[in-house]
């Protein structure tokens, strides 16, 4: 049974996102598509995993099964409910303590919005310099992301998208609006039934190389956030950096983005390499005026799950969930990650299709018996990526049989989340690379004024032990507060011995 076993107070000091592909974690209502009042059903689950916060994928109407590029902003997919069904799921957020937010991709339009479509082959249009074009009389609407013009759906439908003209006066109000109304939805100044904060997609000074769309950080989006804080100076925005080997300093310091993703840091974890994970880390945090600033993830909705990177060894996915939760940051899970699900796909696998990244968006596996209720099969024998589909694998382990074993992935995942809220320093603390004579032995620290954590993550199958550089020498200076490990002292000499593939985690006293 799962209980809730949060605070509030809780989430005020210890944010952890969980990141949800919503069209596939709980269906309501019996269509195979995941919604709104799904994840409401959900919450309890998500506290008490220990989530603070929610991160939905776009909820705007669009041809594609992801919403992203748009055929009207301001209608939620019929999919996933209505307004009112959002209105209560995010009322009922917040009366938990709990917050969340909302991707918005607000660069393209398809051929179905109404700013493209009236303006196309009409220069007259109000909506003419809505959208980009490349010739005088709008035949030829301008290319998205990758010069393409158009997207062919996983369903076998094909749909033209242009460029939204961000730098339209007409535009900038528009969005100026649009924002506000999720912030604000009943003008009341509550906030009750508004989103906490925004995760800007594919955010970029000069828009996909477009001379016509640059200088966007100064005249879009830095002069957006500022608007919108007068609001409710209280949001979070979330900047996606298009260049994932940014460490994306720039949008906190530019634009004023309250958070970044440390891409740099995902991809170093990946490489279970202890000199790099060191390197990048130091660089991550030290980039923004506050370590909580960077998004620290292993996998989300355009990349491999960590599971299928990692060739599922259940020993490296307990590694990838100890340096996502403990090494620093605002840590984020994508859905399904906690119980070690698959996925891989990516650009090109299946052709020109979108249904090339539905591998990375299966549905949530609740049930072992993959057709119980609630599942989201909505891309069931729609294409190859069905064919290829992990659900039915028998290593993938369903949540049902998670919760109730004390040593599987998801409650390991569940301990190191209480393990983090209870100590400041893994909330907050300063990070710092401590020095090990072992090749595959990662220790750190995380420091505040009143409280010193030492991790050390063992990175092999292999148990390990190497003399450690941590500057103390008394062993009664250290409390073991989780893993199976021991720290000795000989001659004030600090030695560690850890078993294979786990983290020992020491209070200093």
């Amino acid at each position: 049974m799962i209980t809730n076993t949060n605070s509030n107070s809780t989430y005020n000091n210890a944010e952890v996102i969980y990141h949800i592909f919503q069209r596939s974690f709980f269906d309501s209502n019996n269509d195979k598509h995941g919604d709104l009042n799904g994840l409401k059903e959900k919450l309890d689950y998500l506290q008490d995993l220990g989530i603070t916060s929610v991160l939905l994928t776009p909820l705007n109407s669009s041809p594609y099964y992801h919403n992203y590029f748009a055929d009207n902003f301001e209608v939620v997919d019929p999919k996933y409910g209505t307004l009112e069904d959002f209105y209560s799921l995010v009322h009922e957020v917040h009366k938990r303590g709990m917050k969340i937010y909302i991707d918005m991709e607000v660069q393209y339009v398809t051929e179905d919005h109404l700013w493209f479509k009236d303006s196309f082959e009409n220069p007259a249009s109000p909506y003419s310099d809505y959208v980009l074009y490349k010739d005088a009389e709008n035949k030829i609407p301008d290319t998205i992301i990758y010069d393409t013009t158009g997207l062919l759906g996983y369903d076998g439908v094909y749909k033209k998208i242009t460029t939204v003209n961000l730098l339209n006066d007409a535009v900038q109000k528009y969005m100026y609006k649009y924002f506000s109304n999720c912030i604000d939805p009943k003008q009341d100044g509550s906030f009750d039934y508004g989103v906490d904060g925004f995760r800007l997609d594919h955010m970029m000074d000069m828009l996909d190389g477009k001379e016509k769309l640059n200088h966007l950080f100064s005249s879009f989006w830095k002069p957006l956030i500022e608007s919108l804080k007068q609001i409710n100076p209280s949001l979070v925005f979330i900047a996606e950096q298009t260049n994932w080997g940014s460490y994306g300093e720039e949008y906190i310091n530019e634009v004023g983005a309250d958070h970044v993703f440390a891409f740099p840091l995902r991809e170093a974890i990946l490489s279970v390499n202890k000199d790099e994970i060191g390197t990048v880390a130091e660089k991550t945090f030290s980039l923004t005026e506050k370590q909580e600033q960077q998004i620290v993830f292993i996998e989300n909705h355009d990349t491999h799950r960590f599971a299928t990177a990692v060739f599922r060894g259940a020993g490296k996915m307990r590694v990838g969930a100890a340096l996502n939760i403990l090494i620093g940051g605002t840590p984020a899970i994508y859905y399904g990650q906690e119980i070690g699900m698959k996925g891989g796909g990516g650009f090109g696998k299946y052709g020109n299709s979108d249904g090339n990244d539905i591998p990375r968006r299966e549905a949530f596996k609740w049930y072992k018996n993959i057709n119980e209720p609630g599942m989201c099969l909505w891309y069931e024998k729609s294409g190859p990526w069905w064919d290829d589909s992990t659900l039915p694998e028998r290593d993938s382990v369903p949540l049902e049989q998670q919760v109730s074993n004390p040593h599987s992935l998801w409650n390991y995942y569940k301990k190191l989340i209480h393990l983090r809220r209870q100590h400041p320093a893994l909330i907050s603390g300063v990070y710092k690379t401590i020095t090990n004579d072992a090749a595959a032995l990662f220790s750190f620290t995380r420091e505040t004024d009143d409280e010193i954590i030492l991790v050390v993550v063992n990175l092999t199958g292999y148990r390990q032990r190497s003399i450690i550089h941590i500057g103390y020498v008394q062993e009664t200076d250290f409390l073991l507060i989780m893993g199976n490990a021991t720290l000795s002292f000989i001659d004030a000499v600090a030695s560690i011995e850890i078993s294979s593939y786990n983290t020992g985690v020491w209070k200093l006293k």
